[in-house]
């Protein structure tokens, strides 16, 4: 069965989005006035990063930012987050190849076209999306799903899409050599504590 990946109509920003929200204060909504106004970007394709960065966990579907989205801030954290974030959004392409990230070419676009079952236009445009974000991120080293408040509270409902990924990408790895962390912080943590975490998993996974 075909299973969607999100995608872009262009990638040309998306590291120019993520330069941006590391520098910008973080947003009670995330909105298209925010993207044009505080952001600066103001392209018509540049709404997609509203719906892009909803399916990468860092908003809600409110336009909230989670606990995620203050990874983002930190030059310590941010590529990680993003790695992490990437591998839930993308689920089923790193459950039919798990280094899909390594990919590039004919290989990452034939795997995605099997995994989406997309023509050859929306392939390209999923391929594309996915690269730009990749080279954004960082997958070296193992990082923790930090849960949102707001997926707390939902938990008695099921799991959320995120937390189902999640769990679908521990499945697939190897258990050798997969580390599933979950760290459960208080709303109104601070950015130190999340550097102070990220400090600590990198002497322990040293």
């Amino acid at each position: 069965m075909a299973s969607p990946l999100p995608y872009l109509a262009s990638n040309r920003n998306v590291e120019t989005l993520f330069s941006k929200i590391q520098s910008a204060k973080v947003p009670d909504k995330f909105t298209h006035s925010f993207l044009q106004t505080t952001l600066g970007l103001k392209n018509t394709n540049d709404r997609g990063f509203i719906p892009l960065l909803r399916a990468l966990g860092f908003i809600d579907q409110s336009g909230t930012p989670t606990s995620t989205y203050r990874l983002l801030k930190s030059k310590d954290t941010a590529k990680v987050a993003l790695g992490q974030a990437v591998k839930i959004a993308y689920a089923p392409l790193f459950e039919a190849d798990e280094k899909a990230h390594t990919h590039s070419g004919d290989k990452l676009k034939g795997l995605v076209a099997q995994v989406s079952g997309s023509d050859d236009d929306m392939t390209s445009r999923i391929t594309g999306t996915f690269n730009a974000l990749v080279r954004a991120a960082d997958f070296s080293l193992p990082s923790p799903m930090v849960s949102d408040p707001e997926d707390a509270e939902n938990e008695d409902s099921g799991n959320t899409q995120r937390e189902v990924a999640s769990t679908k990408i521990g499945r697939s790895l190897r258990p050798e050599f997969h580390y599933n962390i979950q760290i459960h912080l208080p709303s109104n943590a601070t950015e130190d504590v999340y550097l102070n975490i990220f400090n600590a998993l990198r002497k322990t996974f040293q």
